[in-house]
């Protein structure tokens, strides 16, 4: 590996070229973005992390000492949708996400998570999944203009399918304009939330303690929307707002959560064409190796 430059490596993500077979991971893009309420673009995401991710193979992870490569993972391509169709296009994400015991899966917009959830849940004979979630939204408007199923209604859909217990979701970084009742309704459910600024106040330490009170023993899912990061280290996005954490903050948490058990994880949101310099993919690419590199740690 170290032979070839970085730039020239194959463009699967971590350059991987490992049999699907031989894999219990699985690394699936998802080139879905007709949800969105704002920005479109997002359907290029999963091959822009791609691209970014071949940054990060050349050593070991610096806090866990070892090499997510080194893994059993595979890229396995991006999932089919349905052009055009947003109910048609949930059902294909669904039954091709039922076929893998363990999936990474970089966005596509935040739509994808609700029938990654669906699947997971199936697999696991229905038990609701606890759920730690980044965003700058708390994504449980009932519906968005009108649109059933869009970007910012996905947890709304979880919690009222029992995908998830909202006793055991947080969701970290949140600080967009809401319906005060869109925020009672999440809060009257049992979400914890923690406000992006209560983040700068408080620092990942007490973040990452707070997340595995709430999951405790409980199987987790984590979903990262690359929006949760401010817009000075995560420009490519569909709908940014400012007074976010930054890309150091997520990685102090991320590395702190060690004690929770995680059934998969996407990292969605991810628009390259509003960021020229490529670092809201490569903060993403890295969010997914910091996963990697968590659940595969040495024991």
């Amino acid at each position: 590996m170290a032979e070839t430059p970085t730039f020239a490596l194959p463009p699967t993500f971590l350059a991987l070229d490992r049999p699907a077979a031989a894999a219990s991971i699985a690394i699936a893009g998802i080139p879905f973005d007709i949800g969105t309420t704002n920005r479109s673009g997002a359907r290029f995401g999963p091959a822009a992390i791609r691209a970014a991710s071949r940054m990060l193979v050349d050593g070991d992870h610096p806090h866990w000492w070892g090499d997510p490569r080194a893994l059993p993972i595979a890229d396995i391509g991006d999932f089919a949708i349905a052009l055009g169709d947003i109910g048609g296009s949930l059902a294909l994400i669904e039954a091709q996400a039922s076929r893998q015991a363990h999936l990474v899966t970089l966005g596509g917009e935040h739509g994808i998570t609700l029938p990654l959830l669906r699947a997971a849940v199936k697999r696991r004979g229905g038990a609701p999944l606890a759920l730690v979630h980044f965003d700058a939204h708390v994504d449980t408007w009932p519906d968005n203009f009108g649109q059933r199923y869009a970007h910012g209604s996905v947890f709304f859909h979880a919690i009222a399918e029992r995908l998830i217990d909202p006793r055991r979701t947080i969701q970290v970084g949140i600080r967009s304009p809401v319906q005060r009742a869109v925020w009672d309704w999440t809060m009257g459910q049992g979400v914890t939330i923690v406000p992006a600024q209560e983040v700068h106040e408080i620092g990942p330490a007490a973040v990452a303690a707070r997340i595995a009170s709430v999951v405790g023993d409980a199987e987790a899912y984590l979903s990262f929307d690359i929006d949760v990061l401010d817009p000075a280290f995560a420009p490519g996005t569909g709908t940014p707002e400012i007074g976010g954490i930054a890309s150091w903050q997520a990685q102090a948490i991320l590395r702190r959560l060690d004690g929770i058990r995680f059934a998969g994880m996407d990292v969605v949101e991810v628009a390259p064409a509003y960021d020229l310099a490529e670092i809201t993919a490569l903060a993403a690419a890295t969010i997914a190796w910091e996963y990697l590199a968590l659940v595969g740690r040495p024991r």
